[in-house]
């Protein structure tokens, strides 16, 4: 069966499944704000109600979206490393003030004395005043961090424990290395790979996770595109694995639909692995945010929702629970710009007016 028959067939079985309420509106959205795929669901703890792909998985090309395909959904990965952690705690292998230089006590003489105190809970929650780092910061040098992909990271985390915490005074300190440096522990505490307790715990739920670009293992899955409309080519790139933890996660929607409604069965006290009090303080115990969730109340119905956006360079994913209609709706897209940003908030807005209630 060739590639184009099985993708016809696939989309005529999920738009007949989930139903197609915004598709026409959604996908004038996509073409008038330049965005090659988008890509949302919606759903509820044991249901989907709404799911769809429009749009081609590269500018200018034949490839046309499936529902299967697999997105880049950046900081969003922190949701997943978040549920890790959990479950870890959990099982009595980590303690939410575990500090760190308890499990890396060779790095303490070498590292910033401001930094002593700091806990799994600190790193999880954004409590600890790291300096920001993303992608394209320059500094470290490929040539300083040498090794495989954990000897990378650790040398990474290494130098960030060296450098001035922020002289910002806030709340919280949005710093993708905390989560390399609980990336770190979950290393130290379980004697795992990050990557292999996230493909263990894609075996328990039936999910499969994957990392990087989506096209690095098969060109025909989505390319990302910056705000240029121009695709990223297959490439390895050093940085994402510093960050594997923070934000490298690659994953479809009907996979990442499987692990929202987790969360939305845990607020019904349906989780078997975690109490539905533990599910509220994960999401909503902490001001702003929690353990991998952000938090807000929307002022047109004056429901609250917890949330996580991801923004890698060449794609969005858009993540919105809302545990007091049993609802969630995400978004992805191969492209990150203004434009996309602003198509995207119009779906979501959308999708809230046809199913928030």
């Amino acid at each position: 069966m060739n590639r184009l028959l099985i993708t016809i067939i696939t989309l005529i079985i999920f738009t007949s499944s989930f139903g197609q309420k915004i598709n026409s509106f959604a996908d004038s959205v996509r073409i008038k704000y330049k965005i090659p795929e988008l890509a949302y669901a919606v759903v509820s703890s044991d249901s989907i109600l709404e799911m769809q792909s429009l749009g081609f998985q590269r500018v200018n090309s034949k490839y046309r979206a499936t529902i299967n395909d697999r997105f880049r959904i950046g900081s969003c990965t922190k949701t997943i490393t978040s549920y890790i952690t959990e479950l870890l705690v959990k099982q009595g292998k980590l303690k939410w003030d575990t500090k760190f230089f308890d499990l890396y006590p060779e790095l303490k003489a070498q590292s910033n004395k401001a930094y002593y105190n700091l806990t799994l809970q600190d790193f999880l929650t954004f409590r600890a005043k790291l300096i920001q780092w993303s992608y394209d910061d320059d500094a470290p040098t490929k040539k300083k961090i040498k090794g495989n992909n954990q000897q990378q990271r650790y040398k990474f985390v290494a130098w960030i424990l060296r450098q001035k915490p922020t002289t910002e005074t806030k709340t919280v300190y949005w710093a993708n290395p905390s989560y390399v440096a609980v990336g770190l522990m979950l290393e130290k505490a379980t004697g795992k790979k990050y990557e292999t307790l996230v493909e263990e715990l894609g075996k328990e739920l039936g999910i499969k996770f994957d990392f990087g670009q989506p096209n690095l293992k098969d060109i025909n899955q989505p390319w990302g595109h910056d705000e240029n409309l121009e695709p990223e080519k297959p490439a390895l790139n050093f940085k994402l694995n510093w960050l594997s933890s923070a934000g490298n996660i690659n994953i479809s929607l009907p996979d990442y639909s499987k692990f929202i409604q987790l969360q939305l069965q845990g607020f019904l006290g349906n989780s078997k692995y975690f109490t539905k009090e533990e599910f509220e303080y994960f999401h909503f115990g902490l001001p702003e945010f929690s353990f991998g969730w952000k938090s807000i109340v929307d002022r047109t119905n004056n429901l609250k929702y917890s949330y996580h956006e991801g923004n890698p360079g060449t794609f969005l994913t858009k993540t919105f629970i809302c545990k007091d209609i049993d609802k969630a709706f995400i978004l992805f897209a191969n492209i990150q710009s203004d434009e996309a940003e602003k198509g995207m908030n119009i779906v979501l807005k959308e999708l809230k007016k046809q199913y928030g209630k």
